[in-house]
């Protein structure tokens, strides 16, 4: 043998700290789909005193994608949350606090080991963003309340048609993540359901 002594390699997994660009791209993107798609709906129903908000299928779905760590998943409903704030027809503070409560109840029920399937086709995107989609409407309808308790002026008609509001934004939310969710999870290379 030689003087040089031969030095034992160490291959070593560095976990990542925080989002990948790429997932920061990802989750900008889709806000900005879920805003477009708001703003549209808006439009087209704006005779109701409330519409469905498709940002939360948005974070949903960029939740179900990117598979955030729990701070993660708080900062995006935040984010949510204050885009909200700029599109018309928002209720001042009600979405910050209802779509952090929703990115919480989303990652939560993605933490929880379950796989529902309907022949090869994956319901949990469906199920999981229907609940998500029901704990953001109904924070948002608790809000509502605290703010007419403040004495803030809010339409009855609106208080009147939230549960119908709500259901409804949750089927089509769970519609359109459980649609786009294979497409999106192929692309972004993600083996993972």
């Amino acid at each position: 043998m030689s003087d040089v002594q031969m030095e034992k390699r160490e291959v070593r997994k560095v976990e990542s700290q925080g989002l990948q660009v790429k997932e920061l791209l990802l989750i900008g993107v889709l806000l900005a789909a879920g805003a477009v798609l708001k703003i549209f709906s808006n439009t087209i129903i704006a005779g109701l005193p409330l519409k469905p908000n498709f940002i939360i299928a948005m974070y949903c779905l960029a939740i179900l994608l990117i598979k955030p760590k729990l701070i993660e998943a708080l900062v995006i409903g935040l984010l949510s949350g204050i885009m909200c704030q700029f599109l018309p027809g928002n209720t001042p503070y009600a979405n910050i606090v209802s779509e952090v409560v929703g990115a919480f109840i989303m990652f939560s029920l993605m933490q929880m080991p379950f796989g529902l399937k309907l022949g090869k086709a994956s319901v949990k995107p469906f199920i999981v963003t229907f609940l998500s989609t029901l704990a953001s409407g109904y924070t948002f309808f608790l809000m509502l309340k605290i703010l007419l308790l403040m004495g803030m002026d809010i339409n009855t008609k609106a208080i009147m048609a939230f549960t119908i509001i709500i259901f409804g934004t949750a089927f089509v939310n769970s519609i359109l993540v459980t649609v786009l969710y294979p497409a999106l999870k192929a692309v972004t290379g993600d083996k993972n359901a």
